[in-house]
């Protein structure tokens, strides 16, 4: 009897373990392939646990979430550990966020032509809205009865049977945060310009973002049904910007038209479809789909939708998408007249249901293999650095002198401002002279006026740095160069502007200062004083107004003075500091010219890390 127990002792050692329910234990633990980001929820249900348990062991570790929180590869390592299960990470999804239209990598056999994409820019009242009315309801409606049903971001029109695709953009700001985003979406560039107006600082502005963004400039010159029309001015103007007509010798396509009464629209549309032609522009189209988010709205009935335009690959209902970080399965697919589609071909637009959430203009749009794949792509994107506002990809003036000693910097970019245009000309020329060396500062915009968004704007998507000379900012373009990362320096002696370029390519340049703000303060009231002086009863905006600092008075963004503090009080007591949302009475050394409504603003300048 002794033996036989003995026997099946043994032979229970000798076999499998087993658990009290009698099934076979694991002799190694599980591994778990798990991607860079997931919520608890998902975690929970690939360890067949429950969220709540998976809740507990993180407290455990001192690591609070909630259920439906997104955590990292390395908080879930830790869950997983407390039930015996291991984790790698998983390669991941492929993104494909920087895709450019045309830039397709597959052999010649695979790719087709395309329609050419065009965005309209120009002067805010030279007729770029009339042009694209005219252009939608006359190429449309000729071909669809009924016309138009909806307003969309993007839209097609036929010449001679072959499709052009128009971007409806707000102006070259909105084509600019476009591509700032890594997408190159337009072909060409239709540069409106009046011809009984001429070239105005947006038209100049405009030219600088197409430039930028590399693409041909065709000129549409409007307005041609007035009786003040002078074509020939604009096209001398054009000329002085270095776009010379072809008439004239240049390379550069001008057509005269009247968005009023359509004369020569149609001669612009088929020059359009000719270099479109000449460009041989192609995609493939049995790829999977990447394109760009033109625009989404989140409409009550349909949820989030979104104006996509394709740039390769076919996009299908039923297709699972990410856009930005964004998600979800194509439901349905509408042109811009609101009928249904199904499929979207390169160099197409349409407007597309099904997202979980309302993506942003200039979103990256990618379709992937499965929901899993689209959520988890998602979820990375949403919470890794991206480029704007990431440190590490911030070009300053710093941080050029290390890209050029590595040698992966050839060329400055600048975008410059100052106070009057003898200026602008006269910093533009001296730069000029420094870049005869290996490395060049290229001036990709210059103007006069204060920094604006759209010039913060341009220098993200080029990857460029803002010069201020004697200009302060419009109001919101400070928080737009914060948010985006770009270094927008100020000067008031050109010389020093000029020093610090030069530097700068030669690799020199001394340790960065910034100007740190300290305070701002409105004039309310200015008051007589002693002997001449004039006292500014001021409202403390924002920050601490401080009797020590430099301080500089603000005129509708044009810097009057850079001064002192003389005197300091509030009511009759002299303080060292007024606090946000105090009044305050401010004495300046040496400057008795302010008036109502101008701006005191404090600055220390400390150096940068």
């Amino acid at each position: 009897m002794t033996t036989t127990t003995e026997q099946r002792s043994g032979e229970q050692r000798s076999g499998p373990r087993r658990s009290r329910r009698g099934e076979p234990r694991r002799t190694t633990p599980r591994t778990l392939t798990l991607p860079e980001t997931l919520t608890v929820k998902e975690l929970a249900e690939l360890l067949d646990q429950s969220p709540i348990d998976v809740i507990k062991q993180l407290m455990r570790h001192g690591i609070m979430v909630a259920v439906n929180q997104v955590i990292d590869h390395q908080v879930a390592t830790v869950a997983a550990a407390a039930y015996g299960v291991r984790t790698r990470l998983a390669e991941p999804v492929e993104d494909t966020s920087a895709i450019q239209a045309g830039s397709d990598e597959e052999s010649d056999p695979s790719l087709q032509p395309r329609p050419p994409v065009i965005t309209i820019l120009g002067h805010v009242d030279h007729g770029k809205t009339s042009l694209l009315d005219y252009i939608r309801n006359t190429a449309v409606v000729e071909k669809e009865a009924g016309g138009i049903t909806q307003h969309i971001g993007a839209y097609q029109v036929l010449e001679n049977g072959r499709p052009i695709t128009f971007l409806d953009t707000p102006g070259h700001a909105a084509f600019t945060a476009i591509r700032s985003r890594g997408a190159r979406v337009t072909d060409i560039a239709v540069l409106v310009v009046a011809a009984d107006d001429g070239i105005m600082p947006q038209t100049d502005e405009a030219i600088s973002h197409a430039r930028a963004a590399e693409v041909p400039i065709v000129v549409a010159i409007n307005k041609m049904d007035l009786p003040t029309a002078q074509p020939d001015v604009v096209k001398r103007q054009l000329s002085e910007r270095n776009l010379l007509v072809e008439e004239w010798g240049g390379d550069v396509i001008a057509v005269p038209v009247s968005a009023q009464t359509g004369d020569g629209v149609g001669d612009l549309l088929e020059n359009l479809s000719v270099l479109a032609e000449i460009l041989e522009l192609k995609a493939n189209p049995d790829r999977p789909a990447a394109g760009v988010v033109v625009e989404a709205t989140l409409d009550r009935r349909r949820g989030p939708t979104a104006t996509v335009l394709v740039q390769t690959g076919t996009l299908r209902v039923g297709h699972y998408i990410v856009a930005g970080a964004a998600w979800g399965r194509v439901r349905a697919i509408t042109d811009e007249r609101g009928e249904a589609m199904e499929s979207i071909t390169p160099g197409s637009p349409g407007v597309i249901i099904g997202l979980n959430a309302t993506p942003e203009a200039g979103d990256i749009l990618n379709v992937v293999g499965s929901e899993r794949a689209a959520r988890q792509t998602a979820t990375r994107r949403a919470h890794r650095p991206t480029s704007v506002g990431n440190l590490d990809t911030v070009l300053t003036l710093d941080n050029v002198v290390k890209q050029i000693d590595a040698g992966d910097v050839k060329e400055l970019v600048l975008v410059l401002k100052a106070d009057v245009q003898g200026s602008v000309e006269a910093a533009v020329q001296s730069i000029e002279k420094l870049s005869e060396g290996e490395v060049k500062a290229r001036v990709i915009h210059a103007g006069s006026g204060a920094v604006s968004d759209s010039d913060v704007q341009l220098a993200s998507a080029s990857g460029g740095i803002v010069l201020a000379f004697n200009v302060g900012f419009e109001v919101g373009a400070e928080r737009t160069a914060e948010r985006l990362g770009v270094e927008v320096r100020q000067y008031q002696i050109i010389y020093r502007l000029l020093e610090d370029v030069e530097q700068a390519l030669q690799g020199m340049l001394e340790p960065e200062y910034r100007e740190v703000v300290v305070g701002r303060a409105e004039i309310r009231e200015v008051f007589p004083g002693r002997r001449g002086v004039r006292i500014a009863g001021c409202r403390v905006l924002d920050g601490r107004i401080m009797r020590q600092g430099s301080v500089r008075v603000l005129r509708e963004a044009d810097i009057m003075v850079e001064t002192e503090i003389n005197s300091l009080r509030h009511f009759r007591e002299e303080v060292n500091q007024a606090t946000a949302g105090t009044e305050c009475g401010i004495v300046l050394a040496d400057y008795n010219e302010f008036e109502e409504g101008d701006v005191i603003l404090v600055y220390r300048m400390e150096r940068a890390n």
